[in-house]
């Protein structure tokens, strides 16, 4: 016997009792575990679970390293289009969709600030690369801006701390952009005239002509856990020589293992480790 009824209008959702969950969760490419984003968020983009680096914004890194106070410069450059690009999708159109996206004019932003540690406080200027920026790209006003960054730390006598984060030279800027090569080159040579410390932090991916040029030429280069480095990436390299390449070649552990790196830091360290080894290079300028 049916002692009671229950009308099926009582158990069916409505707007106000639907759960929404999308976008709540995501998951770890390296170990495939679902993640809940705010759990994420808070461990700064790292996977609790097996230490995977997600990407992290140039603002989300500027955040982290350096105090509150700091300065945000050279944010007026932009891109211009002075080959008139058009592929499957016009230059002038990705760059408006980039700055849309991002909040930048360009894939880079310069910071003038202090990064504290327990050893003290140092003044730095910071360069930190957006990858969500056309992939990170290096462009003319990449190189100008890296550059400026080089003319402000020279003009403080403050250490040089780099970013890097892309795909390489932008190639709808065509020579253009391989000219930053040198230029950025050109001008940290300056700091090694001056004994001003320089310290290129890697992160994933770092390759192309930003590797070949200003990414490796730290007094200190640093990179963070499983960074891509590297010049061609691997499949180009394996169809190239036509052989299978090791295992875990170049990630920043095989880097480090291969006298390429100076150290793997993880992003929870970076401030501290950045603030001991800025500390500990300025003494040893000085005396």
């Amino acid at each position: 016997m049916t002692w009671f009824k229950r009308d099926a209008h009582e158990i069916s959702p409505t707007p106000d009792h639907e759960v929404r969950t999308e976008g709540l969760w995501t998951k770890c490419p390296e170990c495939g575990k679902t993640l809940w984003k705010a759990e994420l968020e808070a461990n700064l983009k790292v996977c609790p679970h097996c230490g995977y680096h997600f990407k992290f914004s140039a603002r989300e890194r500027v955040e982290l390293l350096l105090e509150p106070g700091y300065e945000l410069v050279d944010l007026e450059l932009q891109s211009t289009d002075p080959l008139e690009f058009t592929d499957l999708k016009p230059y002038k159109a990705r760059l408006a969709a980039a700055r849309k996206s991002t909040g930048l004019n360009d894939a880079i932003l310069n910071a003038v600030g202090r990064i504290a540690g327990l050893y003290g406080e140092q003044e730095v200027v910071l360069s930190v690369m957006e990858y969500g920026f056309i992939g990170g790209s290096m462009g003319a006003v990449m190189g100008e801006t890296i550059a400026r960054a080089v003319d402000r730390a020279l003009e403080k006598r403050v250490p040089l701390v780099v970013v890097s984060a892309s795909g390489g030279a932008r190639m709808m800027e065509g020579i253009a952009s391989l000219m930053q090569m040198a230029k950025v080159s050109a001008a940290l040579a300056k700091m090694d005239d001056a004994k001003i410390p320089y310290i290129s932090l890697m992160t994933d991916p770092t390759t192309g002509g930003v590797t070949a040029s200003f990414a490796m030429l730290g007094d200190l280069n640093i990179a963070e856990p499983g960074a891509l480095i590297g010049f061609a990436g691997p499949r180009v390299i394996e169809q190239t020589i036509r052989q299978k390449l090791p295992e875990g070649f170049q990630r920043s552990e095989f880097l480090l293992q291969h006298g390429f790196l100076d150290a793997i830091v993880a992003r929870k360290d970076l401030k501290a480790y950045l603030a001991q080894t800025l500390k500990w290079m300025t003494e040893a300028k000085a005396s």
